[in-house]
């Protein structure tokens, strides 16, 4: 009888083990697969590698593009054709994405998710976010009737919130409470960020100026979320392909574009009146700016592009300090300490989904 109860306690020892070793075998796989969700794989540390590259490349990009902005001017004007430009740049981005192409046919030949040729379905969703763009741009031009430029600057950050709702509507990607904290305290810090002596302006901004100011944020949002699905609907889909058809759209309304606004101008000037070699270079970095965004939707999100041309805007008023003498105010202190606790809960709510 004692026997039997000594072997039956060491039995039962044994299969505790056993479930003790099972156990430790579940939570080394648990481990395992979380250490491949923070990118422990080759194939996930590729992509994060990429993802961060494109939107590194987007926030030094975006933080120069209001100092080529300002240098370009000459007596506080624009001596070349706005219009112009913007067709340059879609134009020099179509030219970049073919030559991208070039050479992945030399290198990988020439496949179904490379080629050019595509059917009427894939490439009649590409004029929308083009149009979008158009009609925001255009409304840009008339919003100043009724705003300064600081005011502007403070109803762009609608954006921030227009890009988060629609994303989640559109894409029917969910963020979480955290995420949309962070989204909010992003656009606080940034209208924070921006305040100054006559900021107060804003609260009187007609009726009208509003409407404009809304408008054009869900057009900014819808246009940008619309395109990450479209860029992502097919994957495999070469990046280059689907920017070309997205730029040669680009080029076709702001060629209409010209012919609305600056048709005399360019006939009695020329398409190049009033260029400089900063307004080449200004071209080559919204060109580049472009390039990147695209990239960013595709391996990334909108959410990424909203915060890395936030962080950008206050790049800019840094370097700004140096080239131009700008003074960086409290309030501006204080907004870019809310941006960096925003983009902190963004990635600890990231983390958490």
């Amino acid at each position: 009888m004692e026997y039997r109860k000594i072997k039956d306690d060491q039995d039962n020892n044994g299969d505790s083990v056993a479930e003790d070793i099972e156990n430790l075998r579940g939570k080394s796989l648990s481990v395992s697969n979380v250490a491949g969700s923070l990118g422990g794989s080759p194939v996930e540390r590729s992509k994060w590698k990429r993802k961060s590259i494109v939107t590194l490349a987007l926030t030094i990009l975006t933080s120069s593009q209001a100092i080529l902005i300002v240098w370009s001017k000459r007596a506080g004007k624009y001596e070349y054709s706005v219009t112009t430009a913007n067709f340059m740049v879609e134009s020099l981005k179509c030219a970049l994405s073919l030559a991208a192409l070039g050479r992945i046919w030399n290198n990988e030949g020439v496949t179904e998710d490379n080629r050019l040729s595509t059917t009427l379905d894939e490439v009649i969703v590409y004029p929308i976010p083009a149009l979008l763009y158009l009609v925001k741009n255009l409304l840009q031009y008339y919003i100043f009737a009724y705003v300064d430029a600081p005011g502007y600057q403070i109803l762009k950050n609608l954006n921030i919130i227009s890009t988060g709702v629609l994303y989640r509507i559109i894409l029917k990607k969910k963020l979480s409470e955290i995420q949309w904290a962070a989204f909010i305290l992003l656009c606080a810090g940034c209208t924070t960020a921006q305040l100054n002596s006559n900021s107060d302006h804003v609260l009187q901004t007609p009726f009208q100026g509003w409407i404009m100011a809304i408008v054009m944020a869900l057009l900014s949002g819808f246009a940008g979320v619309y395109t990450e699905a479209i860029i992502k609907k097919r994957p495999s889909r070469n990046i280059n392909v689907q920017n070309f058809w997205l730029y040669v759209f680009g080029m076709a309304f702001n060629a209409v574009a010209i012919l609305i606004q600056d048709f005399d101008a360019v006939m009695n000037k020329g398409f190049f009146h009033g260029y400089s070699f900063i307004t080449v270079l200004m071209i080559l970095n919204h060109a580049l700016s472009g390039i990147a965004v695209s990239m960013v939707m595709k391996y990334a999100d909108n959410i990424v592009k909203v915060y890395s041309t936030s962080v950008a805007m206050l790049l800019t008023a840094v370097v700004s300090l140096f080239l131009f003498g700008f003074h960086l105010s409290l309030a501006f202190f204080l907004g870019s300490i809310v941006v960096s606790v925003s983009v902190y809960l963004h990635s600890i709510g990231k983390l958490q989904r």
